[in-house]
């Protein structure tokens, strides 16, 4: 068999060729990996997808697909009792025998046990949940703790009436929009505590000033 000159004579060449041939279909092959149309997980101790703010997308689980919008439901839940509970004690402590102590009692029983519903399914999707209130409702804890005795009961009835009348929509549109059924159920459950906690607010605190609208 008879070999060309030149590839006798520079044989590193003709490898080089073929190195560099083969580093393109490579590189080649990442850029289609990139692209593909799903995320990346870390599995690692997650019984779910992985922590939600690496969701991008929907996903499926064993209980149905999770979309970003149920997972942002949880966060919101998780959120919603995080600053109402500790609201709803310094209730009872600032007005112990006042008009305010039914719907704090209320609102304790309810968020007690909606908070660790949401805790079970976020384990059990995979759904990282925040620890601590956001600063805009921390801000409200102190804007609560500032208020004057003759003052509280009024600020605290429009920011926990606000809170859960921004909170109910957003239960619902997901309660009839997901397709997972942990988080349906979920939100049904959600959707009476929130809606008991709207009624008890008008019935024992009554009706203040229009309220602004929440988180």
């Amino acid at each position: 068999m008879l070999v060309p000159n030149d590839r006798l004579a520079c044989p590193g060449r003709h490898l080089l060729r073929r190195i560099n041939g083969t580093a393109l279909v490579v590189v080649a092959l990442l850029g289609t990996l990139d692209a593909l149309p799903f995320p990346v997980w870390s599995y690692t101790g997650r019984a779910g997808p992985g922590p939600a703010d690496l969701a991008a997308g929907t996903v499926p689980t064993r209980w149905g697909l999770l979309t970003a919008s149920d997972r942002d439901l949880l966060v919101r839940l998780r959120l919603a009792g995080l600053w109402q509970l500790p609201a709803a004690r310094q209730a009872l402590e600032r007005s112990p025998g006042g008009a305010l102590k039914e719907a704090a009692d209320q609102l304790i029983t309810g968020h007690t046990g909606l908070d660790r519903r949401v805790r079970v399914v976020a384990r059990d999707l995979g759904v990282e949940l925040p620890g601590r209130p956001t600063a805009q409702q921390r801000g409200r804890l102190r804007q609560l703790t500032a208020a004057s005795d003759e003052d509280y009961e009024k600020v605290w009835a429009d920011l926990l009436r606000s809170a859960h009348g921004t909170l109910f929509p957003a239960i619902g549109a997901v309660r009839n929009e997901t397709r997972n059924s942990l988080v349906r159920q979920l939100a049904s459950a959600a959707h009476q505590v929130v809606l008991d906690h709207i009624t008890v607010l008008e019935t024992c605190v009554g009706r203040s000033s229009e309220p602004q609208m929440l988180l």
